[in-house]
């Protein structure tokens, strides 16, 4: 999809982090941006924020764990734009905490976000590209966590291996199609300066920790690390240029720069599987630099 001015893109997650990096870059390129997210007053203020730029944007509150609410997104947007062209299934939450002491709750809300919300998308905006018939784009975000593995915080690597997998499938059915002109991309960033690991606030009701609920000091831990260290990761920006570049060239895999640790660590658990040895820790998952 090499030309992409005047064309609609749809953004979940856009409020804050990668999302309204994602927004800021689309709309900068020329296209008309919806951006949804379930905090309503960070998206009005990310809204604004992208409409001070010239672009014609729009913003819908959107729950991308109902199917019902995605697919009023998609019947808003095409309302008010006449159609869609790329679709960033960007919207993201994290919690840490061992497999066995990981909560029901934690689990449901990570799964609920992370992989419903990837396949609320697909199902509800490939039908619309595909019928369109015209050249169109799905971008999903998942994590150099769904090529990797590590402990204490195995909800959130699950989703994203789920995430990976669920792209490659797509992208394989896609191409299956005879002159399809609809392309897919997983999006695998490294660390990244967002707010995902601050991602408490918008939790469910139903699916909230007791405010008394005593966490296992390992689920403790792994949440304040990773809270303090989300400030030295990448630029945003960063990542939605990377991911322009992908939907305009076609290309499938937004990965870290060649030699980036989490590249490293990635071919070091390939190679691991290939030679069918036990799982081991290895560059920034074994605390090395990145």
């Amino acid at each position: 999809m090499d030309e992409v001015e005047g064309k609609v893109v749809v953004i979940t997650g856009a409020a804050s982090g990668i999302g309204r990096a994602m927004a800021r870059t689309f709309g900068g390129a020329g296209m008309r941006v919806a951006m949804s997210d379930v905090e309503s007053g960070a998206l009005e203020e990310a809204r604004k924020d992208v409409a001070a730029q010239g672009v014609e944007v729009m913003a819908t509150v959107c729950d991308v764990s109902q199917a019902d609410s995605v697919a009023t997104l998609a019947e808003e947007v095409r309302t008010a734009f006449g159609g869609v062209h790329v679709v960033c299934n960007n919207a993201g939450v994290f919690c840490g905490g061992t497999t066995w002491a990981t909560s029901l709750n934690d689990y449901e809300w990570i799964l609920n976000v992370n992989v419903w919300g990837v396949i609320h998308g697909i199902r509800t905006f490939v039908p619309i590209l595909l019928d369109q018939n015209e050249s169109g784009h799905i971008v999903n975000t998942a994590s150099m966590a769904g090529l990797t593995t590590g402990p204490s915080t195995a909800a959130y690597f699950m989703s994203k291996h789920a995430v990976v997998a669920l792209s490659e499938s797509l992208c394989h059915e896609l191409a299956a199609l005879q002159d399809c002109p609809v392309g897919a991309s997983v999006l695998c960033p490294e660390l990244v300066n967002t707010r995902i690991f601050k991602a408490e606030r918008n939790r469910p009701p139903h699916l909230k920790r007791d405010a008394d609920e005593d966490l296992p000091e390992e689920t403790k831990m792994v949440e304040a690390v990773t809270s303090e260290i989300g400030a030295t990761g990448v630029d945003p920006v960063l990542l939605a240029e990377r991911t322009l570049e992908a939907v305009r060239e076609n290309r499938f895999w937004v990965l870290p720069p060649e030699g980036d640790p989490w590249r490293v660590a990635a071919r070091q658990r390939n190679e691991s599987i290939d030679g069918a040895t036990n799982p081991g820790l290895e560059g920034v998952l074994a605390g090395e630099d990145g």
